[in-house]
This record gives C-alpha cells, sequence and structure tokens, in this order.
C-alpha cells in the first residue's frame, strides 16, 4: 500500500517524505491505509533503489538537507499496475480476530467479556471520529471530489456497522449476565 500511496503522490508533484507524511496525517489517510510513518521512507529509498523514483532536487535548510522526490517513467508504468491490481482485489475484509475472539467467549466471564467489547467500541468510536476530522481536514487542503466523498462515507459505513455489531453483543451479554443473576 505504501508503495501505490508514495508513487500516487509523487504524480501530483515532486514533494519530501516528510511532506508525504504530512499529507497522509493531517489528512488521517495514514490510519485507513495502513501505513506506518516510516514506510514512506522505507519506500522512497527501495524505490529509488529500483528507478521508480529519482532525487529531483535537494533543499538545504540550515545545517539539514532535503531529498525531492519525483517519479520516473517506470514507477508511473509500476504506479499503473499497482493501481489495477489494488482495484480488482477484494475490498472485503471481515473482522477475522474479533470473529475468532467470539468462537471461543464461552473461556472468559461475562463482565470481562464485557469490559473487552466496550473497551473495542471506545477504540472503534475514536477511530471513527478520527476518520470524520480527517476528511474535514483534507476538505480544507484541498479540493475533495465525488469519489473521494464516496470513499469517505463507505469508510464511515464500515465504523458504523462495526459500532452496531458491537452494540448487538453487548447487549447480549448484558442480557444474558441480568438473566443469570
Amino acid at each position: 500500500m505504501a508503495r501505490l500511496m508514495v508513487l500516487g503522490l509523487l504524480k501530483t508533484k515532486p514533494m519530501t517524505g516528510y511532506e508525504m507524511q504530512q499529507i497522509l496525517s493531517q489528512s488521517k489517510t495514514d490510519t485507513w491505509a495502513g501505513i506506518l510513518p516510516g514506510s514512506i521512507y522505507h519506500a522512497l529509498k527501495k524505490m529509488e533503489n529500483e528507478g521508480l523514483v529519482e532525487i529531483d532536487s535537494i533543499e538545504q535548510t540550515g545545517n539539514r538537507s532535503k531529498a525531492i522526490y519525483k517519479i520516473t517513467s517506470e514507477g508511473e508504468g509500476h504506479f499503473t499496475e499497482l493501481l489495477q491490481s489494488a482495484l480488482s482485489a477484494s475490498s472485503v475484509h471481515l473482522p477475522s480476530e474479533l470473529y475468532t475472539a467470539l468462537s471461543f467467549i464461552d473461556e472468559l466471564g461475562r463482565e470481562e467479556v464485557l469490559n473487552c467489547l466496550r473497551a473495542q467500541r471506545e477504540i472503534v468510536v475514536s477511530q471513527l471520529e478520527l476518520q470524520k476530522a480527517g476528511i474535514q481536514i483534507k476538505r480544507q487542503m484541498m479540493s475533495v471530489d465525488s469519489v473521494v466523498e464516496l470513499l469517505f462515507q463507505n469508510l464511515f459505513k464500515q465504523y458504523e456497522l462495526q459500532l452496531e455489531l458491537l452494540d448487538q453483543l453487548i447487549e447480549t451479554y448484558e442480557a444474558v449476565t441480568q438473566a443469570e443473576k
């Protein structure tokens, strides 16, 4: 994912790894894309060695220098391949960790189950709020087209669907706990 994102960003204009990190971080893209901050620099170095990107210029700021990268023609071809692959791959990712844990849920006490589910719910709510803040920041930074709007709406629905499941699980386990008392 980092390679596709880096090449895609460099197609818009030459930039530094730091600039890419800031764009991803401020728009919260890094969270849904699963791109760790260090992976940008790793991807840049690897792709530079592969001839997919190259240094366009180096800027000096005091004692520090910043490499500004640009995409090469080979990089543009690789970007197209990555883009086609990503668009044709399955985009459904099930919460398999949760599903697996639910298979063995009777191994924990009811209160412990409820505490874990409530903790996960708080995390999902927090992530949803971050994503909603991210689209607002993205709207302030640039023009957001209808495709990006659709992406964010779908992303929000994914979080809301997960919250619905967690709420139903919590409700079910609260009812079972009350019935046992």
